[in-house]
């Protein structure tokens, strides 16, 4: 299994019957802003360097963001403040993530989400998060010979990461960096949704730290 076939089996995906009707229906009913674009409204793949030696996660694509360009963390806020803080840290050719075809390469990074598809509310049922978990186990098997980095963006995706990784007694706490293995570390952070960044929770200061201390890691195993 590669990680081109992960995604070709992400994009057919039909297992959530309530996340397609969704995705469906924001392509259908567009804001004003977007009216004259024609939406992915499809499950999303994941994107990036196949040898990656930083592994981020995210919740899901966003509904006017990855459900509308195709790609995950593009066209929408959380995506420019990933991608500038990889960008300053080194992991992106671009501070910017504004189409599928803008450009942007990671290098030495690949994101994924534990999601697929933009769920209503930004909140997938246990069940969405259980059907979709069969992506993000093949992903993390495929990488985990490069990856000695995770990055986890909120608390749901740190618990689904530990939950499909086997490993207990580790506490959702924003910059918390555990040693998870002989070659593996695990990074907490918030994510960067617009209800964390407007209101202070996550700041840019504490947002490129947690980067910051990825490429420190990372360059003192490679």
């Amino acid at each position: 299994m590669s990680l081109d076939k992960v995604n070709e089996q992400i994009i057919t995906c039909s297992l959530c019957p309530r996340l397609l009707k969704h995705i469906h229906t924001v392509g259908d009913y567009r804001p004003k802003r977007y009216k004259d674009q024609t939406y992915w409204a499809k499950p999303v793949p994941s994107f990036g360097d196949p040898r990656a030696r930083l592994l981020i996660i995210g919740l899901a694509p966003a509904a006017n963001g990855g459900n509308r360009t195709g790609r995950m963390f593009t066209g929408d806020s959380s995506g420019e403040w990933l991608m500038k803080a990889m960008y300053e840290t080194g992991f992106a050719n671009s501070p910017n993530s504004v189409s599928i075809d803008d450009g942007l390469f990671l290098s030495g990074a690949y994101v994924t989400s534990i999601v697929k598809c933009a769920p209503p509310m930004n909140k997938p049922t246990n069940s969405e998060i259980s059907n979709c978990s069969l992506f993000l186990r093949q992903e993390l098997d495929i990488l985990k010979n490069s990856v000695i980095v995770v990055i986890t963006l909120g608390k749901m995706a740190f618990v689904t990461y530990c939950k499909l990784s086997k490993i207990k007694g580790l506490h959702f706490k924003h910059n918390s960096v555990y040693q998870i293995g002989p070659s593996k570390t695990l990074i907490v952070s918030y994510h960067p949704s617009r209800r964390n960044t407007n209101t202070g929770t996550l700041t840019w200061s504490m947002w490129i730290q947690i980067f910051k201390n990825a490429k420190s890691i990372i360059e003192t195993k490679v």
